[in-house]
């Protein structure tokens, strides 16, 4: 069975039109030197039985090192990757919490490395987080996540 995770994808409207997202670049050795196509959704893997919304809420915590804010989040669907893993994706205004300017203190995970070394080292689940204009978190959130990006676009657009 595939695996299913779930996201929280924070926004911001600029006052002019633009909108921002609140994407992460994922930690570790393999995604150190690379750019696009390394960012992420703050988002983890569902336990048995977890209402999605709650597994957004509680990997976000785990990713950045912070609660989730406390706002409405409407679930904006899910999303398939090629590999069949699939990502439900809850959606919030985060104008708020841009504002309030969050202390990021990123979780970690452990692995062997160097590979085949027998020795585990740390690396953090993400190493930074970033504000940056839904056009080009699209170009930078792995693949298999841009159309939810994509349907926020549409959302937006809608709703003005």
């Amino acid at each position: 069975m595939a695996a299913h995770s779930a996201g929280i994808l924070l926004y911001r409207l600029d006052g002019k039109g633009g909108v921002s997202a609140l994407i992460a670049h994922m930690g570790g050795p393999f995604w150190a030197s690379k750019d696009e196509g390394a960012w992420s959704i703050p988002k983890g893997e569902l336990d048995p039985d977890e209402p999605a919304v709650d597994a957004a809420k509680r990997e976000f915590r785990e990713e950045l090192g912070v609660d989730a804010p406390d706002v409405d989040y409407a679930e904006l669907g899910t999303f398939g990757y090629a590999s069949g893993k699939r990502v439900t994706v809850f959606v919030g205004d985060g104008a708020a919490f841009a504002a309030s300017d969050p202390d990021f203190v990123f979780g970690e995970f452990e692995m062997e490395w160097p590979p085949r070394s027998g020795k585990t080292a740390s690396f953090p689940e993400v190493d930074r987080a970033e504000w940056m204009p839904l056009e080009r978190a699209a170009e930078l959130v792995v693949k298999g996540q841009r159309p939810a990006l994509e349907r926020l676009a549409e959302l937006l657009a809608e709703a003005r």
